[in-house]
């Protein structure tokens, strides 16, 4: 928003009429724009077209080599400038303003053709005031008084004090090249301005969208509303309406992607102009401080213009005189530095601020950043809330993060205790708020989210999360990357600066007077050229050198966290198969294959002979069970089987059972046998799909010759498997176990990081892993960080 707010303004309205009280900055610039591409000069005869270039061309042996181009200039450009269509009019057919308000108390504006062109007039009578090109030329005294942005300023006041059936909702107007934006609030129909009658709890900063936020703001501080008088004098002729607006440029909608340009109208209105209103409502309703203002910026500008006064000297005269202006000034210039604006309104402090990178939103060809910078598909969708969810470009919120505190430079340090400290506080918000200094006592960027968690005995989710996400809002602390306690970090530097290196420079050197210290550029040349070092290439072995320097380099590495002048690398793992390793497993598996094939025909003879010897067996079995045990099951008839069983004692039943059930065919004999040898491998071939799918693999291009990366050891192809399978022959039992744990982890995208605090082990125990499996595995990113000595 910095690149398109042109200033901030307050409109009220009231039984004399609408007025203009008071705006910032003094004299608002509007950027020019232009009708048609504007030629430049930039080299000889760039002003000439093509046929006199032909003619003229210095290949031409006839014409003298030697021009002068110094007379080919644009003598007037003003017509390749746009201009807004009114300024466009000729003066002439305007009519003059009336120099006094209007005393009716009409909502509509006069239907006079004369009054009718008064605002054109004004406007025309203002052009000079906007400078060239529609631009910014202050011109005289009264014109500053009675314009603004080539407007009247009674015209300003009348179109942006809408009738009270527009009020208590968004209001976005846009008019030629301007976009103004604000909340208009007004009083009951009886005059007063009061709570509304029916309080209902608040859900927080800001409405819905398509929702009015008039319940919110009307309900901001109702035990305050209980002190004041419930219904105002009906004959109270005093102010009707007010509007905080905030004016734009208008961005253009073709520089930016589709919709970005509604959301970006959208984050200002919500985030400033609500805001604002809603605690300006809340103090006319206690105290009628808007009104209070009002009168009194009034009063002061009727005084300046009468005396002749500069428009600059009232402007700053009201700075002091009014606390309502210097609020308005902080808060410009606050959203023009993209900081914080800490405003005092009635001695009420709040802060407001805009999403850090809103700006980025009207440039479709914005550089991207890369992705690990900024929250990914892995993270919780709703770690950061909706409020920071928005053009912040904020990190994963992840248990393995760090949290770097940003508020130890300058008084403003401090400012939070002091907060936290006071007296006032009641119980229960004093615990809260020791937790919550507690917390900011041990935070550090060598311990992680879930360690600070552990040792406060704090929940991570419920707990934790909410103090860092409020200390981020606030801009007190951000999410940083774990560092090592002793330096053992592999850093890199940015691409791009967030300011210029000299400047930089200076306030490194102002920093670190004392210290000794490299300067800032040898110090990024040193971190810069040791990440291409294979091994001491960390933060210590580059840069510190001993541990007695240790901790002025955790200073020095700290500063420059702050000022997003270091990256810290990641290591990330993939799984590779070899050839050698392919080869194998395509060996054992034709051979497992072939001996399964060989396997199938030998059972298929097996069973071929045992039932062409099927009738002989039966017959010789039944004649021997009929000599030892009497007449079987299967000379018993279908009609008698009752009476069978009943002849037959208990003892002799249970024998004959017996006999049967332990004693199966010839066929189920061989197969028990041929299927208990192929148990293994019929647990390598599970299925006759999965040998479909190997089949498919080696007769689609499978080539055992080049290395394969499995991308996704999580859901790894049965083929891949075998191979995971191979790379765990002839290791340690407990080594396979714990591969087998983590291999997950190992597709490229989850850091070291990660991995240590998913897979519960130590980085000792992920280095002992990656040794083992050294000839598999590829590491991208310093290695550094794993074969260090640290634990």
């Amino acid at each position: 928003m910095s690149e398109t707010l042109l200033c901030i303004l307050l409109v009220t309205s009231s039984a004399k009429g609408s007025n203009l009280v008071y705006h910032w900055p003094p004299s608002p610039t509007i950027v020019s724009r232009l009708a048609r591409p504007l030629p430049t000069n930039d080299f000889p005869g760039a002003l000439t077209d093509n046929p006199w270039r032909a003619a003229n061309s210095p290949d031409n042996p006839a014409e003298d080599s030697q021009r002068d181009f110094s007379q080919l200039t644009l003598d007037d450009d003003e017509e390749y400038y746009w201009q807004r269509p009114r300024l466009r009019r000729d003066r002439s057919v305007s009519f003059t303003q009336p120099s006094s308000h209007p005393t009716s108390r009409r909502a509509s504006p006069s239907k006079d053709a004369k009054d009718m062109y008064d605002f054109d007039g004004a406007r025309g009578a203002s052009a000079s005031s906007a400078g060239q090109h529609a631009g910014g030329t202050p011109g005289s005294t009264g014109d500053e008084y009675n314009s603004l942005l080539g407007y009247s300023t009674e015209f300003l006041a009348q179109i942006l004090c809408p009738p009270s059936s527009m009020c208590h909702q968004k209001f976005e107007l846009i008019v030629d090249d301007l976009a103004f934006i604000g909340h208009p609030v007004c009083a009951d129909p009886d005059g007063g301005w009061r709570f509304a009658p029916e309080k209902r709890p608040a859900r927080g900063r800001g409405s819905k969208k398509g929702q009015s936020p008039q319940d919110e703001e009307r309900l901001l501080t109702p035990e305050r509303a209980a002190s004041t008088p419930s219904m105002l004098r009906t004959d109270d002729v005093g102010m009707q309406r007010f509007h905080f607006v905030v004016v734009l440029d208008l961005p253009d909608p073709s520089s930016s992607a589709s919709g970005n340009l509604a959301k970006y109208f959208d984050t200002i209105y919500e985030q400033i102009a609500f805001n604002i209103t809603a605690v300006l409502y809340q103090e006319q309703i206690l105290s009628k401080y808007v009104e209070a203002q009002s009168e009194l910026l009034g009063t002061l500008r009727e005084d300046f213009a009468n005396r002749g006064e500069s428009f600059p000297d009232f402007m700053y005269e009201a700075l002091k005189v009014s606390t309502i202006a210097p609020a308005m000034k902080t808060l410009y210039d606050a959203i023009k530095e993209k900081s914080i604006a800490r405003v005092t309104i009635n001695e009420l402090p709040i802060e407001l601020q805009l999403p850090p990178y809103i700006d980025t939103l009207l440039h479709a060809d914005e550089e991207i950043e890369p992705e690990d910078e900024h929250e990914d598909e892995d993270s919780e969708p709703s770690a950061w809330g909706p409020e920071m969810s928005f053009a912040w470009r904020l990190p994963a919120l992840t248990p393995w993060k760090a949290l770097l505190r940003l508020d130890e430079e300058g008084e403003q340090g401090y400012q939070l205790y002091m907060q936290l400290r006071a007296a006032q506080l009641n119980p229960a918000e004093r615990e809260l708020a020791e937790q919550l200094i507690r917390f900011l006592d041990i935070a550090s960027v060598s311990l992680t989210l879930a360690e600070m968690a552990s040792l406060l005995d704090w929940d991570l989710k419920s707990q934790v999360y909410p103090a860092v996400r409020w200390l981020v809002l606030h801009r007190r602390a951000k999410i940083v990357d774990v560092v090592h306690s002793g330096l053992k970090t592999v850093f890199s530097v940015p691409q791009k600066f967030p300011a210029p290196l000299a400047k930089l420079s200076s306030d490194f050197a102002e920093a670190f007077v004392d210290a000794d210290v490299p300067p800032l550029p040898r110090l990024l040349a040193m971190i810069s050229t040791a990440t291409h070092k294979q091994t001491a290439n960390h933060f210590f072995a580059t840069v510190v050198g001993s541990k007695e320097r240790i901790q002025l380099y955790f200073d020095v590495v700290l500063w420059m966290l702050k000022r997003d002048l270091l990256i810290r690398l990641h290591l990330r793992i993939r799984i590779i198969a070899t050839e050698e390793l392919k080869k194998l497993v395509r060996k054992r598996w034709e051979e497992r294959v072939a001996r399964r094939r060989s396997r199938s025909r030998a059972r298929s003879i097996s069973r071929g002979r045992a039932s062409s010897k099927g009738g002989s067996y039966d017959g010789e079995l039944r004649g021997i069970s009929n000599e030892r045990v009497g007449p079987s099951l299967e000379t018993v008839t279908e009609s008698s089987p009752v009476e069978y069983w009943v002849s037959l004692s208990p003892k002799t039943a249970r024998k004959q059972a017996r006999q049967m059930s332990s004693e199966p065919p010839a066929d189920r004999k061989v197969d028990g046998e041929e299927e208990k040898a192929d148990e293994y491998d019929e647990e390598l071939l599970s299925s006759s799909a999965d040998e479909a799918k190997w089949e498919e693999y080696y007769q689609n291009g499978g080539d055992d010759n080049i290395p394969s990366m499995i991308s996704d050891p999580a859901r790894a192809t049965p083929l891949e498997r075998r191979w995971l399978a191979a790379m765990s022959e002839g290791k340690d039992p407990h080594i396979v176990r714990r591969f087998e744990h983590i291999h997950q982890y190992f597709d490229g995208k989850c850091s070291d990081d990660e991995i240590l605090y998913t897979a519960e082990i130590s980085r000792k125990q992920l280095r002992e892993v990656l040794h083992h499996y050294e000839e598999y595995v590829r590491l991208s990113g310093p290695s550094r960080t794993i074969t260090s000595t640290d634990t």
